[in-house]
Order: C-alpha cells, then structure tokens, then sequence
C-alpha cells in the first residue's frame, strides 16, 4: 500500500483556481482502480496551503492513475498556480 501526501503552495490570486482542479482531480481519481482513498484538505492556519491525501493498493496502480487525461490535465493546472511538494510512503 502506498500513502501520498501532496502538499500544494499557491501562488497570489491561484489559489481558488489550484483549489478547484484539485477538487476535480479528487472525484475522478476516487473512482480508478487499486485508489484506497482519495482526498483534499484546506490548511486551518495557512490560507494559501492545501493538502492531497492519496492511498493506493500498489506501484501499478498508482502508476496507472498518473497516465489518465484528467490526471494530467488537473495536476497541470494545480502546477501552473503554484508549488507541490509530494511525500510517499510505503507499507
């Protein structure tokens, strides 16, 4: 099983636009196959700071769910509004 935790920064005035991609990736990505649990999170204290929490089965998974045309487009857009910062864990 592998955990990610996709910390995302925004730039000044991208973050309802980061926020709103990643929302959508989140309801798509919810539904691929091996995807555990899917989700986002808005930081308390930062408000230019969410977070994507992503738990999947395996590698292949996880490595099929980064090939969709709506990963790609989505994490796209999130990049283009700021800096994501990815940690992956295995269990």
């Amino acid at each position: 099983m592998l955990r990610l935790n996709c910390f995302f920064q925004a730039k000044k005035g991208q973050y309802e636009r980061a926020l709103e991609a990643a929302i959508a990736l989140v309801a798509k990505s919810q539904h691929h196959a091996g995807c555990i649990a899917y989700d986002c999170f808005e930081s308390a204290t930062r408000p230019d700071v969410f977070c994507i929490i992503e738990t999947w089965a395996d590698q292949a998974s996880l490595d099929a769910h980064s090939q969709t045309p709506e990963f790609k487009e989505y994490v796209g857009i999130i990049n283009e509004c700021g800096e994501m910062k990815i940690e992956i864990m295995e269990k």
